[in-house]
């Protein structure tokens, strides 16, 4: 990662309205992204003062914030305390003044261990003036670190928040244009059951699924995976693996780095069978993070569940011989935990590339079940477009219907990233409502536990491959 401190600047965080970004040129060409708190969607820009005079001139807004930074900024890193379930929250410990105890605790030892990733997590102790606290909310937070510190931070977050890494130089706000989302409203107006989409999808093989998810967790004694994080050997074990599991079922794959220090994206192609551009991209991330002063980040439900369904469905695209008429991509990121890092690099890419995406979604946390509650598929309900979001209950209606489908505020995994950069784009989640697995950033997140359930698994890995089939187009050559 490139050592780049920006100039002393004004610091400005503001509700999100694309008008802010269409209608002043200046702020446009400052814009460093968006962010969350409280369910809320933030901008963060860094403009010169006549652009500010000239904004608040006319604006009437007074929930923004201006910041005048004492030091130069260096890495910039948002971080916000995710939509978690009251009940995962006092089965857990009082969560009152746990942002201050972060902030205490920077500049603490970490007590000491063997792992790789403890040995790296222990740099991370940061000295009085190797960050500056810029913005504060109850539920969120700006600061400005060193960029070594910046790219681990997460080792030492409270296991309920988590931290974005903003870019080091400003980007281009894209909306999602009506014309970018036409084939997901011609497929949504046509959709109806296909029998051969049902058997298709039916065919996704329970047994292997929960085979695949003990090695990627280290649960089967033999693949050696204790921990996922982006900086650790497991992961890269788990690249390697995943790289040769998918060509094994057709599939041109490449592991592709994004940032130095982490492990790569995995990027697998399915060819059409005609001359097309249009892609069709499922994705899951399968970098995990686990308890603090832990080593072992088995990441079973976040997010070898999202993996383990990309894998599910790749093995059944070769016993049933499915030939698409679109491409399609299966990809697994790395760099989600520290704030989508593989993904933004990679959808930036399609967008500088002029990639015909029609259609992306991210599987993150798909298999826990609270006790108690029916099987469930959850949407979010901010961040993606929503007609796409729209595609995916109706198919989940049609090829899942024992799924109850509903809306969530958490967020947000990798499918904002493609959002970002104007893609059709959503996510599938386990639960409508907020999150509920207790064992969430936990080295206790294992398969082999109450509550997590291989068959919603299933289900919502039916209801991604019958999405992808209906949007992809397809032919079976068995």
């Amino acid at each position: 990662m490139a050592k780049v401190v920006l100039p002393l600047a004004l610091l400005f965080v503001t509700p999100f309205d694309p008008s802010l970004l269409v209608d002043h040129s200046c702020l446009s060409n400052n814009f460093y992204g968006n962010y969350h708190d409280a369910g809320k969607i933030w901008s963060v820009l860094l403009p010169d003062t006549q652009c500010l005079e000239t904004w608040t001139s006319k604006s009437q807004d007074t929930s923004a914030s201006i910041v005048q930074p004492k030091t130069e900024i260096q890495q910039l890193v948002w971080l916000e305390e995710e939509a978690v379930d009251v009940s995962v929250k006092t089965q857990t410990r009082s969560f009152q003044n746990e942002f201050d105890s972060f902030l205490d605790a920077l500049s603490d030892n970490i007590p000491p261990d063997n792992s790789d990733l403890l040995q790296l997590a222990m740099g991370m102790s940061i000295r009085s003036g190797e960050y500056e606290l810029l913005y504060r909310t109850p539920s969120a937070a700006l600061l400005s670190v060193s960029h070594d510190k910046a790219r681990t931070i997460d080792t030492v977050l409270p296991r309920f928040w988590k931290s974005t890494l903003l870019p080091t130089s400003p980007v281009t706000f894209r909306p999602v244009v009506t014309s970018a989302i036409s084939h997901v409203e011609r497929i949504l107006s046509q959709l109806k059951f296909d029998p051969v989409v049902a058997s298709t999808v039916n065919n996704i093989s329970l047994a292997q699924m929960k085979k695949d998810i003990k090695f990627l967790t280290g649960e089967d004694g033999k693949s050696g995976i204790i921990s996922r994080h982006s900086f650790s050997t497991g992961a890269l074990t788990a690249a390697s693996w995943l790289k040769d599991l998918f060509q094994q079922t057709g599939a041109t794959c490449e592991l592709r780095p994004f940032l130095i220090g982490f492990a790569p994206n995995v990027i697998c192609r399915y060819p059409a069978v005609t001359n097309t551009t249009a892609t069709v991209l499922l994705s899951a991330h399968y970098d995990s993070r686990g308890s603090f002063g832990k080593t072992r980040a088995p990441g079973a439900d976040d997010d070898g569940s999202g993996i383990v369904a990309l894998l599910s469905i790749a093995r059944t695209i070769l016993r049933k011989g499915v030939k698409f008429y679109s491409n399609v991509e299966l990809v697994a990121f790395a760099g989600e935990e520290q704030g989508l890092l593989g993904s933004r690099a990679y959808a930036r890419e399609l967008r500088v590339a002029g990639a015909n995406l029609t259609l992306m979604i991210q599987a993150d946390m798909l298999a826990y079940r609270a006790p108690g509650e029916p099987p469930q598929l959850g949407l979010p309900d901010k961040i993606g477009s929503p007609i796409v979001t729209q595609l995916v209950a109706d198919v989940s209606a049609i090829y899942s219907p024992e799924l109850h489908v509903g809306f969530t505020p958490a967020c947000c995994s990798d499918h904002q990233s493609f959002h970002e950069q104007g893609f059709p784009a959503t996510q599938v989640f386990e639960r409508a409502g907020p999150i509920a697995d207790p064992m969430y950033h936990n080295s206790g997140d294992l398969s082999d536990r109450v509550g997590y359930d291989f068959g919603q698994l299933k289900s919502i890995a039916k209801v991604q491959f019958a999405t992808l089939l209906h949007t992809a187009g397809f032919k079976l050559s068995q």
